[in-house]
């Protein structure tokens, strides 16, 4: 399902500033169906205000955002959201953390227990169903949080820094990991991160928002095959543009 944002702009008041504060100015931005998307750009720059923006959890100021052609009344129910914390439930075993979101929708505890499991599977954590989060590494963590996400099958999925907690070899793991469930799904992913290297490895496109206040400053198309070599010229040609982008926004 494809993504629209048009003229998009977001002011908020900031008590410390004592005034009102722009954080992101007139964005458009089209993403398509099936399209992986990584966003990037200094801190502060809106990009998880974005995210909340296109999520629901959060109006713009101005200018809409447009869910294949048309505004959704509940944005919600076509985004995923996939948060840098897990997210999960403490008190909820792995099954049950992984099957919330068909618990909302009231889908009867067997199915939804059966679905669970095929996605534990699917996810490479079966054998951990009835564990809880504080039972499981970092990294097998956060294919619960990705698996709670899918199992709802979101049009959208919106991932803000999902890997920016875990250590170098996880994260290059789940990377991995991420890009065959994308390929296999062809779901749609904004994807937020502050590591050039993993928005080169992992996008069709990278996106740069400027320093506040956030505008669409870069639209650079990843033009390599799957999977990526982290050590090759052509690697290194599109890390180049984006450390070239970055400086210019300090």
């Amino acid at each position: 399902m494809s993504l629209h944002i048009e003229h998009l702009s977001k002011t908020f008041y900031d008590p410390e500033q004592g005034g009102s504060v722009t954080a992101l100015e007139d964005i458009t931005l089209s993403v398509t169906n099936g399209e992986f998307v990584s966003l990037i750009g200094p801190s502060g720059c809106g990009k998880t205000t974005l995210l909340r923006i296109i999520a629901g959890l959060e109006t713009p100021s101005s200018g809409q955002v447009c869910i294949n052609g048309s505004v959704p009344e509940r944005p919600w129910q076509h985004v995923g959201f996939v948060f840098q914390e897990y997210a999960l439930f403490p008190w909820r075993t792995v099954l049950d953390n992984i099957a919330f979101g068909l618990e909302m929708k009231n889908v009867p505890k067997h199915e939804r227990h059966k679905k669970a499991l095929h996605y534990c599977k699917r996810f490479g954590i079966d054998g951990f169903e009835h564990r809880y989060p504080r039972e499981l590494s970092g990294g097998m963590r956060q294919r619960v949080a990705i698996a709670r996400t899918l199992i709802n099958e979101p049009d959208i999925v919106l991932m803000d820094e999902p890997f920016g907690a875990l250590d170098s070899q996880t994260r290059s793991h789940l990377q991995t990991f991420l890009l065959q469930v994308w390929q296999q799904s062809k779901t749609t992913i904004l994807f937020i991160t502050h590591n050039i290297d993993e928005a080169v490895f992992l996008s069709q496109r990278v996106v740069g928002l400027s320093r506040r206040p956030g505008t669409i400053a870069l639209s650079l198309a990843i033009h390599l095959d799957y999977p990526r070599d982290i050590t090759s010229d052509a690697f290194n040609h599109y890390r180049r543009e984006i450390i070239t982008f970055l400086d210019k926004q300090y």
